[in-house]
């Protein structure tokens, strides 16, 4: 069974309420026995825990603003028209070509930042009245998130650690990095080391370990400095804790029901009638794929992947399932078709902007890597976005030891992550930063992390499909144009008007 945490919470203790009256008709005062006052309740520790449920609620949003804001930046997702389809105002090529425009596309990138603001916001009003110190700890943790996704796509941006009016100030990079860090590191003794059950989906020790050791491997992007003997530190933890384990079958982590995945480090929970949004299926198939699955609806043929990523892949590659290519079937077995042409999805794009029409609609690979539910009474699946797991921690320790020239240790760790994917272990002369940035694609398409990785080996600006060198400023999105207009203090980004 699946833990929620709802937006709406209602304290009740006891049973049906219990209404005395007087025998006066007039006096209509009432005592109420079994409810707790709100302006009573967080008295106590328990309490105070329950409160921050709905603060969890937001971090679900991880999916959307990842994927459809940052992610789709990449090699790995594209947005191709189809004849009228995801034009858009051709919001989507820009994303795409890395020609987004500050004016025009604020509203995405409002999106994210106030995404991570408003989360802050709540957290600082539940933190003025917290007082039990593991509840504090997991606040601060969850605020630290929220800064340090601010910081990797916006550069210089605010610490809010406290609720208040005014304008704050804009801080740098680096101090962001080191405020981050120093929250981490001091909540850290008073957060749990319980991983699963009741923290299934809450911040713990690990989760923090995990961030950290984001952080560190992107010390140099974000500081100047390298720090990747602190990242291994903190994935070390993680990795020889025994409280995770590889799942055997890497698509499992990705189930309808993955919820029990011991892969998992920190999870977005979804339910498809207590926490909607995980839709990535209607994104991503064609339109008749409606009768595949049963859905209720028709998906909406959008995302896919560019020929050169799905490429990347060994067909040997047991990982290479995670894609729908080629011939697609009805419910029962039947090949589908579009206006007559086999419905057969093909690698390659012809062009990005393409005429109406069946070569228009089977153009690029498609993701099945969250499995994708039959029968579904609305567009929503149960599937939990995963946001860290195992898999990731060896292949960030991995590289963090080849960068240190520890080769032996970053190859034995690449290669339990080959090994489960079926495919032949590196060796000392085939694995080099090239390989490492391909086979963390491999592992984590679509998950939410190939901009930064991107960025982190150089490569985020570089030419491909549909999209020609872009300057470095766009290693960075733009402060949206919303927030200078709130805040005289914050300045632009390099490189945006």
């Amino acid at each position: 069974m699946k833990l929620i945490f709802r937006s709406n919470i209602k304290v009740v203790l006891g049973c049906t309420a219990f209404l005395l009256a007087s025998q006066a008709c007039t006096d209509l005062s009432e005592n109420v026995y079994d409810v707790i006052p709100t302006d009573a309740f967080g008295s106590t520790p328990a309490q105070q825990a329950a409160l921050i449920g709905p603060l969890y609620s937001t971090v679900g949003d991880y999916f959307d603003r990842l994927i459809s804001t940052s992610e789709v930046t990449t090699d790995a997702i594209t947005v191709p028209t189809r004849g009228g389809d995801w034009k858009d105002g051709d919001e989507w090529r820009r994303m795409d070509q890395h020609t987004w425009d500050p004016t025009q596309d604020n509203g995405r990138f409002n999106g994210i930042w106030n995404w991570c603001y408003n989360s802050i916001t709540s957290i600082n009003q539940q933190l003025n009245t917290i007082t039990e110190p593991s509840t504090v700890a997991e606040l601060r943790a969850l605020r630290a998130f929220y800064h340090y996704i601010a910081m990797d796509h916006f550069g210089n941006v605010i610490i809010a650690e406290k609720t208040g009016s005014g304008s704050p100030d804009q801080k740098s990079r680096a101090e962001v990095f080191a405020w981050v860090e120093k929250e981490l590191l001091e909540v850290y003794p008073n957060l749990s080391g319980v991983a699963g059950g009741i923290y299934y989906g809450r911040f713990n020790k690990y989760v923090a370990n995990m961030i950290l050791a984001k952080m560190y491997l992107n010390a140099q992007v974000y500081t100047g400095t390298p720090q990747w003997q602190k990242a291994v530190d903190n994935l070390n933890v993680i990795i020889n804790s025994g409280s995770f384990a590889l799942s055997a079958d890497f698509l499992s982590n990705f189930s309808a029901q993955n919820q029990n995945s011991r892969e998992t480090i920190l999870a977005a929970p979804f339910d498809r009638s207590k926490r909607g949004g995980m839709n990535i299926h209607m994104r991503t198939l064609h339109y008749k794929m409606q009768l595949t699955y049963n859905l209720p609806n028709a998906p909406w043929n959008g995302y896919c992947t560019l020929a050169e990523f799905y490429n990347s892949f060994s067909n040997n590659d047991n990982r290479k399932k995670m894609w729908l290519v080629g011939q697609q079937y009805d419910a029962a077995g039947k090949p589908l078709d579009d206006d007559g042409v086999p419905l057969a999805f093909t690698p390659e794009i012809p062009a990005y902007e393409m005429p109406a029409g069946p070569t228009a609609r089977l153009a690029g690979v498609r993701s099945q890597k969250y499995e994708i539910q039959k029968n579904l009474p609305s567009n929503d699946m149960d599937n939990d976005f995963v946001i860290y797991r195992l898999g990731d921690a060896y292949l960030m320790r991995g590289e963090a030891n080849f960068r240190l020239g520890k080769s032996a240790e970053a190859l034995a760790d690449f290669n339990v992550i080959r090994t489960r994917a079926g495919i032949p272990a590196y060796t000392a002369a085939t694995l080099n930063l090239n390989e490492i940035l391909a086979e963390r694609g491999r592992e984590l398409a679509w998950e939410g992390h190939r901009r930064q990785d991107m960025v982190r080996f150089g490569q985020y600006t570089k030419a491909w499909q549909f999209k020609a060198v872009s300057p470095e400023t766009r290693n960075l999105f733009p402060i949206p144009k919303d927030q200078i207009a709130l805040n005289p203090k914050l300045k632009q980004n390099p490189g945006y008007n």
